[in-house]
């Protein structure tokens, strides 16, 4: 039995992204776009939960971000998670993949006891591909990358197929190990009816909040209590819970800024030739290509 921990993120959708949605000091404000589940990173849930189907164990999802990141957390639980973290707290804002690899290397390290840790190659908002070596790296365990598929699983090893440039080679590690994982490698599953009508009503610490600051009737310590007994509780830590140094957090953590973000559209130029539809057309097309240096 394994114990598997995935680092998942709800991001921005990027495809409707512009200069409009960056706050002055570089960040991107959120609110301004509708989020969605970082596709990779469902990816790296499927690895988890079809290692829990052959060898048994249990999947534990990970998140660092807002309160409105427990709408993707049910959905982990909706896919099969046993349990979900949410690392919220204001002080995070702005965080880069350095302070947000050292957040999350300390919510594991609380959460403790696991095989592997999975995630996903890349988030579309920023395409780094950083937070998941970086967190192995303060973890201090070794880490796969560009995972395509897991070839086996000894009882203190595994053996990964990993994408290279013109091919790919089988690496093997010892346990613990961080493996990222490429968004081809397998299809996530579709959520479970009976798990959605399980898990829908599961809340965080923030949601549970706002349900006192909108009812004057609920009291706070209850609801935690009531949640908690029926496992509909999505726990929720923040930086004093983790007993973080607040200059590694946030922007004050975080050395890389974004100056600029923009929509680029490739527009075709003026240049237009005629191509006859014949084999010396042809040519001469590809020979315009080459000598424009297109191709070859």
């Amino acid at each position: 039995m394994f114990h598997s921990i995935v680092m998942v993120k709800q991001v921005p959708d990027t495809a409707n992204i512009s200069g409009k949605v960056m706050k002055d000091d570089g960040t991107v404000n959120r609110a301004k776009l509708p989020a969605i589940f970082n596709y990779e990173d469902q990816v790296a849930l499927e690895f988890a939960l079809q290692i829990k189907e052959k060898h048994g164990g249990k999947v534990t999802v990970v998140t660092m971000g807002p309160a409105r990141a427990s709408d993707m957390l049910r959905e982990c639980l909706y896919m099969g998670a046993d349990e979900a973290y949410l690392i919220s707290d204001r002080k995070f804002a702005g965080s880069d993949t350095l302070a947000t690899s050292y957040v999350l290397s300390e919510a594991i390290k609380k959460i403790g006891d696991y095989d592997f840790i999975f995630a996903g190659r890349q988030a579309i908002d920023g395409d780094t591909a950083q937070v998941g070596p970086q967190t192995a790296e303060k973890l201090k365990i070794p880490q796969i990358t560009y995972a395509e598929e897991i070839v086996d699983i000894k009882k203190d090893k595994i053996r990964i197929k990993k994408k290279i440039d013109g091919g790919f080679e089988v690496l093997e590690s010892k346990l613990p190990v961080l493996i990222t994982v490429l968004k081809d490698a397998v299809n996530p599953r579709p959520f479970s009816a009976k798990r959605v009508m399980a898990y829908k009503g599961a809340k965080s610490l923030m949601d549970l909040e706002k349900m006192v600051e909108d009812n004057s009737l609920l009291y706070i310590d209850k609801l935690l209590e009531e949640y908690k007994d029926k496992n509909l509780f999505i726990n929720t830590l923040t930086m004093d819970d983790l007993q973080l140094d607040a200059e590694r957090c946030g922007t004050s953590g975080s050395p890389t800024k974004v100056h600029k973000v923009e929509s680029v559209v490739l527009a075709g130029g003026g240049d237009k030739v005629k191509i006859a539809p014949t084999r010396e057309g042809l040519g001469e097309l590809i020979e315009k290509l080459m000598s424009d240096h297109i191709l070859g």
